[in-house]
């Protein structure tokens, strides 16, 4: 009887193994996901810093045709955010640019320094209601060295171009959790800073994590910023200004860690960009 169990599967194998007239059993071929990507960017190598370099690209979408329809206005304006960090998070620079008829998109970016570069997409499509929108990467490589500055500790004022940037206190943020924290902007004379509509927001408050670089972004609205909407939409998460040279920004990070805040604002005919670390939860 034991005899006649052990005998069994090798019988069972050589069953299998003569059956169907073939030795190599047939495996179905799994094809990649069609998902969006970037097509064609450009540049495709090395730049230089300090030289205006086009940075042009188009979307594909699931069905392999470009995606040219996007939501434009004062919400989304163009319908892609262009923002590009540094590894280090060192540097931001921050585009709205204007795709073309074909989908085709084209920003010349002037790179101020060395390093490898994070090239982030953030696109609004006009057809996709259930998607508002959504994040595309690439990297760029400026120069022939990558300095890494170490990110600053907190500190709860920035000195930026004659302004002086304060939050009101240390945030404390926790991951997945709808936050809070109030900033004021004085100018040189100490007086409450008047925001110009940029990108039509008052402020953008842009976030990138240490590390992974996750990124979180919204807009700081005002009575001068009609149809300027906050993250998601959502009441609590709602950022604006409570009165002049004060702002209340509303955010939602996805995750713990070291977070750096780039937030810019045009008081006249140029953007100011003060940065801050947080720490999250």
């Amino acid at each position: 009887m034991r005899r006649a169990l052990y005998l069994l599967p090798l019988l069972v194998l050589l069953a299998v193994g003569c059956s169907g007239g073939s030795s190599q059993p047939t495996v179905p071929v799994i094809l990649p996901a069609k998902t969006f990507h970037l097509e064609g960017f450009k540049p495709s190598g090395t730049v230089h810093p300090g030289r205006p370099t086009t940075v042009a690209f188009t979307i594909e979408q699931p069905s392999g045709q470009p995606l040219t329809k996007y939501k434009t206005g004062p919400g989304p304006h163009t319908g892609i955010h262009l923002i590009i960090v540094r590894d280090d998070l060192a540097t931001i620079i921050h585009r709205h640019p204007k795709p073309a008829a074909d989908g085709r998109v084209r920003q010349a970016i002037d790179f101020p320094t060395d390093g490898h570069y994070y090239v982030l997409v953030d696109a609004y499509p006009r057809s996709l209601a259930r998607l508002p929108n959504f994040q595309l990467h690439h990297r760029i490589d400026v120069g022939a060295s990558n300095p890494v500055r170490p990110i600053p500790p907190f500190r709860q004022t920035q000195e930026v171009d004659g302004y002086r940037v304060s939050l009101g206190t240390r945030p404390r943020l926790r991951a997945i959790q709808a936050g809070r924290f109030e900033v004021t902007v004085r100018d040189a004379q100490g007086r409450p800073v008047h925001f110009h509509p940029w990108y039509g927001a008052l402020a953008h408050a842009i976030f990138f994590q240490k590390g992974s670089l996750a990124y979180f972004h919204t807009h700081v609205c005002g009575a001068s910023t009609p149809g300027c909407t906050s993250i998601l939409g959502n009441p609590r998460l709602a950022s604006n200004e409570t009165r002049p040279g004060q702002l209340n920004i509303g955010v939602l990070l996805p995750a713990p860690g070291t977070w750096r805040l780039f937030l810019q604002f045009k008081p006249g005919d140029r953007v100011i960009t003060a940065p801050f670390t947080l720490r999250v939860r």
